[in-house]
This record gives C-alpha cells, structure tokens and sequence, in this order.
C-alpha cells in the first residue's frame, strides 16, 4: 500500500523508464490524471473514448491516438517530476462532471453523483468516516466476525472512539479469504475496487488477486490500523441474548458469556458450507472434503479427482488442478454463462504500480473505470420488460428483455467460439435458461480449455449415490475416484446460520424469519434492539458493485445509529414493524421483476426451498446509497 493515493509521491524516475511505463499503463486514467496535473480539460477534450466495457480499460482507443497520449504525456510528467510532484490544485466541479462524463461515456445523472463522488473522493477526506464520540465512556461494541466487514466494523469503531471487542471463529482475520484456499481460488470483481475506498492498494500482484494476497491484504489493513488488540481469534459465537433490564447483549462463545451494548454482526452469507446428502456418502473410502475446507495434506498428482459441483468455485478449481491429475471428473447439475475477461489471471504490470504510486489521481479514475461499467449495468440486463416479446422461433425462456438477449448472443458466441466443432460439449456447457439469472462467472478461456482435455469429463447426469470408490450416477454409469471434492457451494440463504439469536420478549429470529429473511434496510431487525447487520437479508450483490463498498455504506449507516445512542443517552433503537415490513415488500416486489425469478431457474443458491429470492438486493447501487445515506429516525423504535 502506498502513502499517498491522491496526489502520487515524489519521484526521480529517468524519461525513458517514464515511457516504458507509459507502455503498460490504462489510457483513458493517464488522460484523466494529465487533466490534474495541468488544470487543461483539452486532455480529454481532445481523445474519445470509443466505450467503456467492464475490465476493458483502454476505452477502445485507436492504436494512434493511444500513442498520441503517451507522446503528449511524457513531457508533462517529467515536469512534474522536476518540479518535485506538487499537489495538483482542486478541479472545478464543472470539470469534474464532465471528467465523470468522459470517463463513463455517458452522463453520470444527478442520482449517481453523491455515491461516485464518495468512491472517487479526490479531497482525500474519507467521506464515510464516523465523527469522534467524545463521550462514548464505557459503551461497548461487540462485532461477530472479521472478514471484511468485520475489519470495516473495527476500524470504524475506533476512528469513533467506541470500545469494542472482534470475535472471530478462525485463527486469523479475512473471513472467506482465510478460508477458502482451494487451488485456483481467487477474486472476480477486479482488485483495484475490491479493497475499501480509503485503503486503496497499488501493489496487487494480478488485476484479479489470489487469495493467499487477498488474505495478506486484509491481515496487513489489520496491523495499519492497530486493531489485533481488539480481536479475540479461535473464539465462535454460539449464541446471543438481549438482557431486557440491563439493555445489553449476552455473547455466548462456548467457553464464556461476554456483554456489550450493541452486536454487530459480519459474518457473511457464503461462510456456511452446503454438503448435499448422497447415499452412501459415508462409504467413500478416499479423501472427501469441500473447497471452503481444502485438505492441503492431500496430493491430487497422478490422482483420479471426483469434483462435485462447476459453480464459481469448481470453474476456478479444475483450470487449477486439471494439469497434475490422472483424471478428473466433473459433475455439474446445471450450466453457468459465463463472459469474457481477458485479465481474469493478468498479472499487474510494473509500469502501472508506477503510474498509481505517482501519478495524481490515477488510482482514483481507475477505481471508476473498474466500478461504473459493473455499477446496475448487470441490473440492467437482469430486470424483466413484460412488453418483451421474444426472439422468433425460440421458447419463452430465451430472454427476458432486449438487453438481456443480446447478452445471451454475446455470452453463446463466447462459448461456441471456444468449443469449436464438438456438439456434445457444447450440448452440456451451453444453458437453457435466461442470461444472467444465476450468477455469471468470468472466462479467460481456461475453464472450457480444461473440459476439452483428454483427461477431463463433464458429467450432467444427476448423481444417484456414492460407492466406496467412486460416484453412480442417475444412469447407472459409475465413475471411479480417489479423491473426492465438494464445490458446492453454501448454505447462503441461511442468513446468520448456526447462531441462535434471541430478542425481545423472548423472540427467537431465526422462528421470526422462517425460511424469509428480511431486515429493514438489510440492517436492523424489529424486536431485536441495538442488533446491526452487514451483509444482512437482501445485501447480495448479484449485479455489480462490490460487497465492500455495501459494506462501507452499512457501516456508515451503523456508525451513525451508534452515535444516536450514545450521545442520546439511549437505551435501545431497533426499527418499527411496519417500516420494516414495507422495506421488505417493496424489496420482493422489485426482485419479481427481475429474472433471477425466473420459473425456468430451479436451482440458484439465491432462492430458498420455496423458489423465494429473500437475500439477494435489487436495488441500484445510488438507490441503495441513498437509503442507508441517513437513518428516518422516526421508522425507529428509541428508549
């Protein structure tokens, strides 16, 4: 991580290393940054951008006038550099709209504006920091988890000057980055936004990190902000309790009963995992375990590998272990679209951690280069046009709108340019449901490159048991196995899953919520006081966006209900019934209207046993915003 991520650090890079530098680095963000550096709007006056596409960062410019760019570029950086790197002045906002224009290649509206300022935040001033609590005395937070919201969560408190203990379940804090260290295993949002808006990293190794780094990245925010004193690791939350009479929260961990005056709660909704219950699953003689508990001591060389399950975590594992293993079978119950992401394993050059450490601004629009492409465009192309009348000749699952069949054409030709000539591969890998309505993975070319291998088979028949040395499917066909690899994903819809939570009155949550989660702005729940979730009931991002930014909003929402509290002098907040309920409705009506919904989508880890979608947010990422910006006192319940 750098020093400084607005205005660059001084530096005495020689021209021709500049220049080399210039080679490697996104050109449309050098543009943007020549404007800092010069006040000159002709930077981007005088380039167009041919469009902007999620993880191309070249805008589609001409070969030429990328050239162009860097032979205009060189001279002014070097001046800058002679001039020992001054911070460039403050940008009039006129301009900055009109950087946000170019730089999108569309008008970003008056209701995106306030969220892309805060990302973009070039004063530097943190926008969603929590104001000091002077006298916040003897309060005391309690936050269940240390993922990555639980790292948000702590260093928040602290920037508040509230107390607060972590309880984290794993020897370390990274939450799903910690655990999840099968092979292959890495992020799908691109890094450079996938870290928190104030703790950027310039150093990533790839544009799509691993995780052993990943890890290390929220192990060393950890250590920056001084908050291990605050962690308590290897200690599991089995259940919490409201204390009606003293207003407090009574922690359970097992081994002793901690209290605090509020919980907030960060453990995620992918940390439970889902082993389905095959017959005979007990029989199996060789090693079983699933990918969020890789077994390390187990060698896959020369071995016969039984993957169970091609979602998110099967397509990164097979690329990762196909090359080393006798064989590997792979049995997948429904098929993934997937788009093209060149960069999916790119390593990050050296010329553009240069251009972030020292150029001003560049981290920052290349933040918003990665975010708006991937900001409700993903919505966009999930909500259903009821006056869509389909494509002619196909069955009413095709598409859902016009958007999202061309999404379906560019997603089919990806795939069908890659197999080739073999309909029987394409027959397996090719869905028959609406694009996008399941989660949508990303594709160097590696995952269909690895079922085309000798040594590779893409099972779609259904599994009918587990022998001792292998897999029976539904048709009688057996398929031997020394080892055995659940990727099958995680009990999401599960919300808070296995903690017992009890609230006022005796209110047990998980019987208030059934198999239907919801929580008021997916943050606090009636009859539960001073209870605060992130990556509560309907929190999933399953359009864009990143779960850190949701983070960051939620924690900003819970900061300032902590406050309330505290120089209130109160004794409890929790939201009203009816708010809550209207919250929830309105949220149900908007995600019928989308195709993750969709009838012909019978098995998505985003629907409960009932075909309910009650975890996953339909809102755009500035309604969202705008929700959690500011807390309606008056829909709170306050004593």
């Amino acid at each position: 991580m750098t020093r400084s991520f607005h205005a660059g650090q001084p530096f005495d890079t020689a021209d021709a290393d500049i220049a080399a530098a210039l080679e490697q680095v996104s050109i449309p963000t050098l543009l943007l940054s020549l404007v800092h550096i010069t006040g000159d709007p002709r930077f981007i006056r005088d380039y167009k951008q041919a469009g902007l596409f999620l993880n191309e960062v070249q805008g589609f410019m001409s070969e030429e006038d990328k050239a162009r760019a860097r032979a205009e570029a060189l001279p002014i950086i070097a001046g800058y550099r002679d001039a020992g790197c001054p911070v460039p002045a403050p940008l009039p906002d006129d301009l900055v709209q009109e950087m946000l224009d170019w730089a999108a290649c569309e008008p970003v509206g008056a209701d995106n504006l306030p969220l892309v300022l805060e990302e973009l935040d070039l004063r530097g001033a943190d926008p969603r920091r929590p104001r000091p609590i002077p006298d916040a005395g003897d309060f005391h937070v309690i936050v269940i988890g240390c993922g990555e919201s639980g790292v948000l969560a702590g260093i928040r408190l602290k920037q508040a000057g509230i107390g607060f203990t972590i309880l984290e379940k794993n020897s370390g804090p990274g939450g799903t980055w910690w655990e999840n260290s099968y092979p292959g295993a890495r992020v799908d949002i691109a890094n450079h936004f996938y870290c928190y808006s104030f703790e950027p990293s310039n150093h990533w190794e790839h544009f799509f990190a691993e995780q052993p780094e990943l890890r290390r990245y929220f192990a060393d925010v950890v250590d920056r902000h001084d908050l291990r004193p605050h962690i308590r690791f290897d200690t599991e939350v089995g259940s919490l309790a409201w204390d009606e009479d003293a207003s407090i929260w009574r922690v359970d961990t097992g081994t002793e009963v901690l209290t605090a005056h509020a919980v907030i709660t960060a453990v995620g909704q992918l940390n439970r995992p889902h082993l389905p219950e095959f017959p005979g699953a007990d029989t199996f003689t060789g090693p079983a375990f699933h990918s969020a508990a890789w077994d390390h001591g187990v060698d896959v060389t020369g071995k016969r590998v039984a993957l169970i399950g091609a979602g998110a975590s099967g397509f990164q594992i097979a690329p990762a272990i196909a090359d080393k293993v006798q064989s590997l079978t792979v049995f997948q119950r429904t098929a993934q679209w997937m788009f093209p992401n060149p960069m999916y394993h790119e390593p990050v050059a050296d010329g553009v951690r240069w251009a972030m450490d020292h150029l001003p601004y560049y981290g920052r629009w290349y933040r918003f280069l990665l975010m708006w492409p991937g900001a409700d465009k993903g919505l966009d192309a999930a909500l259903v046009d009821p006056e869509y009348a389909g494509q002619a000749g196909t069955d009413p699952n095709y598409a859902v709108s016009e958007m999202n069949a061309i999404a379906r054409i560019m997603f089919t030709d990806w795939i069908t340019t890659q197999v080739g000539d073999d309909p029987e591969l394409l027959a397996k890998v090719l869905p028959d449901y609406p694009a996008t309505g399941k989660r949508t993975l990303q594709d160097n070319g590696s995952w269909l490159a690895t079922l085309k291998r000798d040594n590779v088979d893409l099972v779609r028949t259904p599994i009918d048991r587990l022998t001792p040395g292998g897999v029976v499917t539904a048709d009688g066909a057996t398929y031997d196995a020394d080892i055995l690899v659940y990727a099958t994903g995680f009990r999401a819809t599960e919300v808070l899953l296995p903690m017992r939570i009890t609230g006022r009155d005796g209110l047990d949550l998980h019987q208030v919520w059934g198999s239907r989660p919801y929580a008021y702005r997916s943050i606090t729940v009636p009859g539960f006081p001073n209870l605060f979730m992130t990556y509560g009931p309907g929190a999933h991002l399953a359009h864009g966006g990143s779960l850190i930014l949701n983070s960051e909003l939620q924690m900003r929402y819970i900061d300032q209900c902590l406050e309330r509290l505290i120089t209130r002098r109160l004794r409890s907040i929790e939201p009203l019934p009816e708010p809550t309920a209207q919250w929830h409705r309105r949220s149900q009506e908007e995600i019928r209207k989308t195709v993750w919904a969709h009838p012909s989508i019978e098995h998505s880890y985003f629907k409960n046993a009932d075909g309910e979608i009650h975890t996953v947010s339909p809102w755009r990422l500035s309604t969202y915003h705008a929700a959690v910006h500011e807390p309606v006192w008056s829909d709170f319940r306050e004593e």
